[in-house]
């Protein structure tokens, strides 16, 4: 069994043991496609990437990590990408869960807020491939709005509240995915839905641990 197919048994089996927080015995066909194709040893640290196809996250540099695999899966899984998408990420980071959801859907607009890691970020999807992600450096809370509405938003760090200007640039029926700090500081997965009457609803899926989203111009 090769790196990759080692990493697909690993968040299948960790998406069983979590189908009590989850809901989700499994998950979509494609979204494991994806996460076989994107060649992840392109978005960690040269010397790590022996660990790139273990299932836990990796530092990238400036206080940020790359995001465990089953996390990356079951976030793009909760998105319920379809082809003519137009998706939305906050916290670029490597580039790596762009790269994932440019396999599954038409456009990926994705915002970093560290100079560094999105230009960085930008370089290397384009040397991929990745014709179909765009990215830009800036307050990610704010969004995209001159791209909006999107589909589907995904957040990539820890939030302490779900950021307005996100919630107006979804799409009536997308959904928008990201872990939210809650009273006791502890973070979940929250899948928030927004109808055609622009109302809108939250359910928590995970207990997590992500790095903070962060504001411009204030330390992380």
């Amino acid at each position: 069994m090769d790196r990759k197919q080692r990493m697909i048994g690993e968040i299948e089996e960790e998406v069983r043991s979590t189908v009590g927080y989850t809901g989700r015995a499994r998950l979509r066909t494609g979204v494991l496609e994806a996460m076989t194709a994107v060649p992840r040893e392109e978005f960690v640290p040269p010397n790590l990437r022996e660990q790139a196809y273990e299932n836990v996250p990796l530092p990238i540099g400036q206080g940020q990590t790359i995001s465990q695999p089953f996390i990356v899966a079951l976030m793009t899984d909760l998105l319920e990408p379809e082809p003519g998408h137009r998706i939305l990420e906050v916290g670029t980071g490597c580039g790596y869960q762009a790269a994932v959801l440019a396999e599954l859907v038409q456009e990926v607009y994705s915002v970093e807020a560290i100079p560094g890691l999105g230009e960085a970020a930008r370089e290397r999807l384009k040397r991929l491939g990745y014709g179909n992600v765009s990215v830009r450096v800036a307050d990610g809370n704010r969004g995209w709005p001159e791209a909006a509405p999107f589909d589907g938003i995904v957040v990539t760090a820890g939030a302490r509240e779900v950021p307005v200007a996100l919630v107006e640039q979804l799409a009536p029926g997308g959904r928008l995915v990201l872990p939210l700090e809650g009273p006791d500081a502890g973070q979940d997965i929250q899948v928030v839905t927004k109808d055609s009457e622009g109302a809108r609803t939250s359910q928590p899926i995970l207990p997590v641990a992500f790095v903070p989203l962060i504001h411009p111009g204030v330390p992380g």
